[in-house]
């Protein structure tokens, strides 16, 4: 599995109870993609927030985003992590 690192943009003004919500409507369904999101941050000044999973897929991360509410703009695998 890789690790990859997605990115949400347009989230201005999210709060730390906020980030944990979407974090946790994730972590909910995650199994059903053999996805494990690990982490989030937040920047609620630029709106931007960042996730960390593993997963088979980038398809299979963007699946569980969108199905909780909040589709991730931009995906990047990790694949060489030290």
């Amino acid at each position: 599995m890789t690790k990859f690192m997605d990115v949400h943009h347009g989230m201005h003004g999210i709060t730390a109870d906020q980030l944990l919500a979407a974090h946790k409507a994730d972590l909910a369904i995650e199994g059903e993609e053999k996805v494990h999101f690990e982490r989030a941050w937040a920047d609620p000044a630029s709106g931007t927030v960042y996730c960390l999973s593993e997963a088979p897929s980038a398809d299979a991360v963007m699946r569980i985003h969108e199905r909780t509410g909040h589709p991730a703009s931009e995906i990047h695998p990790l694949p060489l992590v030290v």
